[in-house]
């Protein structure tokens, strides 16, 4: 690639993707005209940009630093030329990567961001579910919403609400085998389980004064908290849900609460990014506008 602003432009593009594919569909390139320009100026320059490995690549210290670099002479240049165009792509264009809970993620995390990213050509949002935490470094991710306590310093974590847990079954079920007294009884009860993906074991339920409990012989097993609550509304067994699934359920008379007194404390609601710098406009957008719509 004889451009050298165009290289810079394809290199630092590189640097800010997940990989060169990604860079290559920001740039409407192929992936082979991202490895050449990388190439040459990795030749030109005597020093090698990025570190190659199985899992991918990763910026050297002399090609993060070139990254800063080159953004600014290649901004430099852009200004220059710079023409008011609607059409063109938004200052916050590129990919941002939001990882969460299948109950925030399936409905209400791509519904209340719909409008910002209509409003900002260019801007991508991909969006991860998983009911466990991600480590946002090595999963490069940007953006976490998570349920309960984050304690890593690596975190920069707001506070957007709390979620209640509910033991909740129809009154089918509990007209037919009677209501659990006591934690202690429960057991002995049809329950539901939601499936730990990492650990490939159930989930335990969570009560009062921190207790937990095993559910050791669930009647019905799960990795989706959207097919657990479908089969707790089926009578399958007693559930413990999360709030935003149990409470128009509760309000509406399909489910039934069970065990109140012994509910744990809610939990915690949190936006979390990493405390890497700097942040990229398009993240701290994406974050401002979920802690907002979430609270």
């Amino acid at each position: 690639m004889s451009n050298r602003l165009e290289a810079l432009r394809v290199f630092f593009t590189a640097a800010d993707a997940a990989n060169f594919r990604e860079a290559a569909v920001r740039l409407s390139v192929s992936p082979q005209v991202v490895t050449r320009a990388v190439r040459e100026l990795e030749e030109e320059l005597g020093e090698p940009l990025f570190h190659r490995s199985t899992r991918g690549v990763q910026l050297t210290d002399f090609g993060r630093q070139l990254a800063q670099r080159a953004r600014a002479a290649v901004g430099g240049v852009d200004a220059l030329f710079h023409r008011t165009d609607r059409r063109a792509l938004s200052q916050h264009a590129g990919t941002v990567r939001v990882t969460a809970p299948n109950v925030f993620g399936r409905r209400l995390i791509p519904q209340v961001l719909a409008p910002m990213l209509a409003e900002h050509p260019g801007l991508v949002l991909d969006l991860r579910l998983s009911e466990t935490h991600a480590d946002v470094v090595d999963e490069q991710i940007d953006i976490g919403v998570r349920a309960g306590p984050i304690r890593d310093a690596r975190f920069v974590a707001r506070t957007v609400g709390k979620m209640r847990l509910y033991v909740v079954a129809t009154p089918e079920l509990i007209e037919r085998t009677g209501i659990p007294t006591s934690l202690d009884a429960l057991p002995g009860f049809p329950l539901t389980a939601l499936m730990d993906r990492s650990s490939g074991r159930p989930w335990s339920w969570f009560f009062s004064k921190g207790r937990q409990m095993p559910v050791a012989a669930p009647a019905f097993v799960t990795d989706d908290v959207d097919a657990e609550c479908a089969a707790v509304r089926a009578g399958l067994g007693f559930g413990q849900l999360v709030g935003p699934l149990a409470e128009p359920l509760l309000q509406s008379g399909e489910l039934v609460a069970v065990l109140e007194a012994e509910a744990p404390e809610p939990w915690p609601i949190h936006v979390y990014r990493s405390q890497r710098a700097p942040v990229p406009a398009r993240v701290r957008l994406v974050y401002d506008a979920l802690v907002s719509a979430l609270r």
